[in-house]
């Protein structure tokens, strides 16, 4: 029998359980299988790989060598795949443009920047609530640039294998109807929202527990957070029910107002991300990068009531 790549996962998998029944539930296998499997390796590597009691498998001096290796080879042949998929998926050439991004009207800005810099290339989009999966398809080459928001200062995801780069920092807004009685003032203090309920979008990062703790410092649980898609968002602050979150860049749309809080206790990057070896992305990374902060610039403009609030806050806005 040649030996391959499964039968050293195998023998990992026993090494790092240690026993056969535990190895045999991880690998999905009966242990009579994972059992006869084992003996057949051990034949071909000439020896017992090892010592099996009550007590469990722990390697002999050829299954520790047998495992120093595994621990090399396996972690490189994983390696190797993704790299080829990556590069299998991404052209050497800049000849589209491959963007996702968590929902948000940046993305519509880059993509409209996009098609007018470069008419003869197609751009496509992927949207996602979820960070760490538009991540994993720029790990895999699938898309050439992410655009996404990561709360305060928390890492966005795959920081040791994708390059990210801040476009900008905005505060959250919260958002209310034209009709509410707190619409007028020009700042609000979050305390003064206790006896709200709330609404904002979805997401796997952590500004679900930032707003919950920034509320607890405010001296209070929110009542209810309805968490729902943009448009519902709007729609939710517009007939009453709910005040919303909001990053300051949201666009204005009818009967509703965005308004500062105080001390601007919850904040939201923007990040452009790529991975540093995508050919894609390293050909157009400049342009892309600057596509985009003309967009988030844009939708500093559009915001008139953000606009003028950056002017006494510098900390926040383009980055540098």
């Amino acid at each position: 029998m040649e030996l391959e790549l499964r039968h050293l996962r195998t023998v990992r998998a026993i090494a790092d359980t240690g026993s056969l029944t535990k190895a045999a539930a991880a690998l999905g296998l009966a242990q009579p299988a994972l059992s006869a499997q084992l003996r057949r390796i051990e034949k071909a590597l000439g020896g017992s790989l090892f010592d099996r009691d009550h007590t469990g498998a722990r390697p002999t001096l050829l299954g520790e060598l047998v495992l120093e290796r595994a621990r090399v080879v396996l972690p490189a042949v994983s390696g190797l795949q993704e790299e080829a998929v990556r590069f299998a998926n991404a052209r050497s050439t800049m000849e589209r443009f491959r963007l996702g991004g968590t929902h948000g009207p940046l993305l519509g800005g880059l993509v409209d920047r996009l098609a007018a810099a470069h008419p003869a290339a197609p751009v496509s989009t992927y949207t996602s609530w979820s960070v760490a999966e538009i991540a994993s398809l720029l790990i895999d080459g699938r898309l050439d640039f992410a655009l996404i928001g990561a709360c305060g200062e928390s890492p966005p995801p795959s920081a040791d294998r994708l390059v990210w780069q801040v476009i900008g920092v905005d505060p959250v807004f919260v958002m209310l109807p034209e009709s509410h009685p707190l619409a007028g003032r020009q700042e609000l203090e979050l305390s003064a929202l206790a006896d709200e309920c709330w609404a904002d979008v979805p997401g796997d990062g952590c500004f679900a527990d930032c707003f919950t703790a920034a509320c607890a410092r405010a001296g209070f649980t929110p009542a209810s957070v309805y968490e729902t898609d943009t448009a519902s968002v709007v729609h939710l602050v517009q007939v009453g029910r709910a005040i919303g979150l909001c990053r300051a860049t949201f666009p204005p749309a009818p009967g509703l107002v965005t308004r500062p809080l105080a001390g601007s206790p919850l904040s939201w990057r923007h990040l452009l991300g790529r991975h540093p070896r995508s050919p894609a992305s390293s050909a157009a990374a400049a342009a892309v990068g600057g596509h985009t902060r003309a967009a988030y610039a844009e939708a500093v403009r559009r915001s008139d009531s953000y606009a003028n609030w950056l002017a006494a806050h510098p900390r926040f806005g383009p980055a540098p």
